[in-house]
Parts: C-alpha cells; sequence; structure tokens
C-alpha cells in the first residue's frame, strides 16, 4: 500500500474541488502524478475497505479478515488490493467536474470502478470480460444445462488469478455446485464433475483458435500447479518433469491440501456434536502425526519421521491447549 502524507492526501481532496484532478494527474510529471496517485490511493482505501471490502469478506464468512485490513489473509487481501486499484484509476480518470466529498463520491462509484477494474484485469491476460457460452459451444454440449453452467465457470475461472492447490480446476468447489445445481448427492469424489469437464474441453477444442485465445491462453497466466511428488510412468522408469519450484514450494503446497483436508474433517466432526478437545487432536494426529508417514524424497534427517514432532507436541497438555484453540479459531474463521 502506498505510502503518502497527508499533504498528498489534501491536494487531491482540494484538486477535486477544484475540478481540476483528472487533469492534473494527466498533465504532471512522473514524480508528481506518483506523489498524487499515493494520495488517491490514502483516501480511496479506507472507502473500499468500509464500503465492499469488510462486507464482502462477512458474507463469505471470513470474519477473521473482516476485523482490520492488516487481518486479511493473502487472498483477501490480493482482492482488495485489486479494487483499492480499481477504484484510483477512476477518481484519477473521472474526476473533471468539481467535487465538494471526494470520499462520498467515491462511495458512489465503488460497485462500476471495482467490476470495471475485473474486467480490465480479465481482458489484460486475454479471458472473455463477460464470459457467455458460445451458440457452438451450447450445440456441442447438446444443450445440457449443467454442462453449459459449467463451461461458464471454466471461462470465469481462467482470468481469475488464483489456483485450485496442485490441481488445475476447482473441482471440489465445482463437485458441491454440480450436486446443488442438477439434486443429484451422489458425486462427492469429483469423478463425475472431472468427466463433465473433460467433455467440455473436448467440445472447446473443437475450435482450436478460440480455445487458445479464451481458455489455454489466460490458464497460462496462472501459477503453475505444483504437483507433490514427480509423475511416475506405469511401464517404466520414474519420469522426472522440469523443476520449477523448490522443495519448500512443493512442501508448502502439500501442507496446504493436508490442512485443507484436515479442516473439513474437524467441521464434519462437531457438526456432529464431537468434543473439540477430541476431534482436533485426533484429526491432527492422523493427518500430520502417526498417520502422515515419512516422505520417500527425504534423507533421513531432513524429515520428521511419522510425525514425531507433532506427536510430542500434542502429548504436552499446554502445548495440545494451545493447538486445539488455534485450530478452532481457524475453522470458525474459515
Amino acid at each position: 500500500m502506498p505510502r503518502s502524507g497527508p499533504t498528498a492526501a489534501d491536494d487531491v481532496r482540494r484538486l477535486a474541488r477544484l475540478g481540476t484532478l483528472a487533469a492534473s494527474v494527466a498533465g504532471a510529471g512522473d514524480a508528481e502524478r506518483k506523489r498524487l496517485v499515493g494520495g488517491a490511493y490514502c483516501v480511496a482505501y479506507p472507502v473500499v475497505w468500509s464500503g465492499l471490502t469488510q462486507g464482502l469478506e462477512r458474507r463469505r464468512g471470513h470474519n477473521g479478515c473482516a476485523v482490520s485490513v492488516r487481518h486479511l489473509v493473502d487472498d483477501c487481501f490480493d482482492r482488495f488490493q485489486d479494487d483499492v486499484e480499481a477504484v484510483v484509476h477512476d477518481v484519477v480518470h473521472r474526476s473533471v467536474r468539481p467535487i465538494d466529498n471526494l470520499e462520498a463520491w467515491i462511495g458512489g462509484l465503488l460497485t462500476s470502478a471495482t467490476v470495471d477494474g475485473h474486467r480490465r484485469r480479465r481482458g489484460a491476460i486475454g479471458a472473455l470480460q463477460r464470459p457467455r457460452p458460445p451458440k457452438w459451444l451450447v450445440d456441442g454440449l447438446g444443450g445440457d444445462r449443467w454442462l453449459v453452467h459449467l463451461s461458464v465457470q471454466m471461462l470465469v475461472w481462467v482470468g481469475n488469478p488464483a489456483i485450485a492447490g496442485s490441481q488445475v480446476w476447482p473441482t471440489e468447489a465445482w463437485t458441491d455446485l454440480r450436486c446443488r445445481f442438477t439434486g443429484r448427492w451422489d458425486a462427492g469424489d469429483g469423478a463425475d464433475v472431472r468427466r463433465d469437464i473433460d467433455a467440455v474441453l473436448r467440445v472447446m477444442r473443437t475450435r482450436p483458435e478460440w480455445y487458445a485465445r479464451y481458455v489455454e491462453g489466460p490458464l497460462g497466466h496462472k501459477h503453475v500447479p505444483v504437483p507433490r511428488f514427480a509423475p511416475v510412468d506405469p511401464d517404466g522408469p520414474q519420469l522426472h518433469a522440469l523443476d520449477l519450484v523448490g522443495e519448500g514450494e512443493r512442501d508448502e503446497v502439500h501442507l496446504r491440501d493436508l490442512a485443507h483436508e484436515a479442516v473439513i474433517a474437524i467441521r464434519a466432526r462437531l457438526r456432529a456434536g464431537e468434543d473439540a478437545e477430541t476431534v482436533v487432536t485426533e484429526v491432527i494426529t492422523l493427518v500430520f502425526g502417526d498417520g502422515a508417514g515419512t516422505l520417500i524424497d527425504r534423507l533421513p534427517h531432513q524429515d520428521d519421521p511419522g510425525g514425531e514432532h507433532v506427536v510430542r507436541l500434542l502429548r504436552d497438555r499446554a502445548e495440545r491447549a494451545r493447538i486445539v484453540a488455534a485450530v478452532l479459531a481457524i475453522v470458525k474463521t474459515g
């Protein structure tokens, strides 16, 4: 977040009252332009937080993120930054008439500015700004309502900077969406969704130029999904792919996936009325302790065999209470 002194913010408000803010920014040199844009950030970000982001985080169930800007987790903070940037873009381009109360004026353009900013970011990487399935795609999918809806979700997803852990597509979220959309609740393992994704991709690839431009191209701007282990050829020796990242990043992805599964299991058991300390202790032990197993791609001194460190912590009453409290806070606010 740019940090400008009150003078820059005051100058921005003064120029807005005169109706010359946009012209002043456009005609300023590099240093002065940066100073005025920084001042616009100082004016805009509290309005974006209170008028947009805080409410969005509460509706998402992110109660921890809704406490303050400093409490936003990485993904939520990135979204907040994108929204502030979009609002500032409109402030320094659209303030061509006198504005007596700049903060109030910004509050009135939050929705339009952030929607336009979202579309600009999608357009910058080649994704469709308003994803809609073309007629040939609808026809190729046989007009199936779920598959057509899924195709729209895929077109939206390719322009979204988020990633789905170590996967290309967020199959878990779409499994739940499929169940609610079709009324069938027998696809919990995600296999049906993966088949549906493949079916949509087959039709999309019948128009190679369209597919390359609106699907493959935008997907290439996402961070590369990182598999935990190198791929194995069942008919031959192990295949060593190009190592694009280090062990630390692969481990982080692996631990994030494990943590996600642990949170799901803990929430399910808590909803069933089980004792919180027992649930947390058993799940953490299974996922990160006794049940974790030794990583076979590490030397013995580089790994924690059998999750011994976690088990030792859970045996200590004070440490166990600290871990349980921390996990329950995550489960309730995540």
